[in-house]
């Protein structure tokens, strides 16, 4: 069966009200910014996923595309990532994940493609569900927990909770900017985004 030309977004996240604006949701942030911008509506993929998809054209191109909001919890995000990638047969270098990270400062925005999960559970899940970590991912920083005591508890405690009062005055531009990211992989490729992007 022939690759698609489909690209596949995802933003990782865990569902339900009570992660809600949770740092560890931030990839369902930009998820929900992509849907607004390009009037997709979601619908149900095999209970594991809320899936929907829409085309965007920028600059004359235009692109077809998927965007997943797993719901499977963090931990398991690949079988949601594994699933549709096979029923619609996209290969890894047309997926996008946009996800948290800890490694970096609040509003701050690094591309890359491939490479270590950085102890991150949805990315370490999608890597072994795909078998591969050669696909694009949208790092969005949400800073890092106090380093003190009981590093592990502090870091599940700290992404899943919220933002301050002055982050989330910042966060509508953040998640445009998170989008626009996701975008610039797919029209301008990496390099191009990543320049634009990661020395900010």
């Amino acid at each position: 069966m022939a690759s698609s030309e489909f690209w596949l977004i995802v933003g990782l996240g865990n569902p339900g009200s009570k992660y809600r604006g949770t740092r560890h949701n931030m990839g369902f942030a930009v998820a929900n910014e992509l849907a607004e911008r390009w009037s997709v509506n979601f619908s149900n993929h095999k209970g594991l996923a809320d899936l929907g998809k829409g085309t965007m054209s920028l600059g004359g191109q235009s692109r077809k595309f998927f965007l997943a909001k797993p719901l499977t919890f963090m931990n398991n995000s690949g079988q949601a990532v594994a699933s549709i990638s096979e029923y619609y047969h996209i290969r890894p270098d047309h997926i996008v994940v946009a996800h948290d990270d800890m490694d970096l400062v609040f509003g701050r925005i690094k591309l890359k493609k491939g490479g270590s999960a950085g102890g991150h559970n949805g990315i370490k899940s999608i890597d072994r569900c795909l078998h591969t970590p050669e696909y694009y991912r949208v790092r969005m920083g949400v800073g890092h927990s106090n380093r003190g005591g009981d590093a592990h508890e502090n870091s599940i405690n700290w992404v899943l909770g919220g933002f301050n009062a002055a982050q989330k005055k910042e966060m509508p531009t953040f998640l445009a900017d998170g989008a626009d990211a996701v975008e610039a992989i797919m029209f301008e490729g990496l390099q191009k985004a990543q320049d634009k992007y990661n020395a900010r």
